[in-house]
């Protein structure tokens, strides 16, 4: 901090302090991939990135000395839903101006520096269904991690439906063979109106696609480790797919 002072109508310093604090963070990086869409497809509904799901696994990492950073197909702000003030951990974050400037300003495909990051994790909520799964820059970005860093592709609930395209260099989809996990199409409520503008069913084109879909009953838990593919059920899992995601870059550097 500055101290100016204006002599013979000049600013001049006249005095400077600082203030430090212990920091774990490590350098490392992680990078959150989140959607811009606010409506269900061309309907009026509303609907968001979940929040908790953001702010669950933001924090775990953050906890760990990891930097996180947003991206977004065009990135800057994007919608949230599921916002609940009375849960400690999203009203703490909820009126950070740092954590929610980071929201505002989420960075656009071509901003990112693949090398950089050591795992891509996928938001769930209902934004994820729109925009994301198709975006070849984001796929690309996700895939030269995975591929070329030996980095983590992760995701939860709908934000599963981010990694059906993904494809590795062989052509081959990168959960071919694999267990995953994500919000299951039988959870769906068929009869409701956002249904009707659902692009396609995240279980049944991961099935169809060679995958093998596991998930848990409702409100639990769940996480599926295949290698560097993790995947976990619901918003209930966010914290727990981030800690599968430390342990195995431990395991990786031990």
């Amino acid at each position: 901090m500055f101290l100016l002072k204006k002599i013979k109508n000049q600013w001049e310093i006249i005095s400077k302090s600082a203030a430090s604090e212990n920091s774990n963070q490590q350098g490392d990086k992680i990078l959150f991939i989140v959607s811009n869409a606010s409506f269900y497809g061309d309907s009026d509904i509303a609907t968001g990135n979940s929040f908790s799901e953001i702010t669950n696994a933001y924090t775990t990492f953050k906890n760990a000395g990891y930097t996180v950073d947003f991206v977004s197909p065009n990135g800057g702000s994007i919608p949230l839903t599921y916002i609940d003030t009375s849960d400690p951990l999203q009203k703490n974050l909820v009126y950070n101006k740092d954590f929610m400037y980071a929201l505002k300003h989420t960075k656009k495909p071509i901003e990112i520096i693949a090398k950089n990051y050591k795992a891509v994790h996928y938001i769930g909520g209902g934004s994820a269904m729109y925009g994301v799964p198709e975006n070849k820059d984001i796929q690309k970005i996700a895939m030269e991690i995975y591929e070329e860093h030996n980095g983590i592709i992760s995701s939860v609930c709908h934000g599963t439906a981010g990694i059906v395209n993904l494809k590795t260099k062989d052509g081959r989809y990168v959960y071919e063979g694999k267990i995953v996990n994500g919000y299951p199409d039988s959870f769906e409520k068929k009869d409701a109106e956002y249904f009707k503008h659902w692009p396609f069913l995240i279980q049944k084109t991961i099935e169809e696609r060679g995958g093998i879909f596991q998930f848990s009953k409702r409100n639990t838990s769940q996480v599926e480790v295949q290698g560097n593919l993790i995947t976990g059920q619901n918003y209930l899992s966010s914290k727990d797919v981030a800690l599968q995601i430390i342990e195995r870059l431990k395991s990786k550097t031990n």
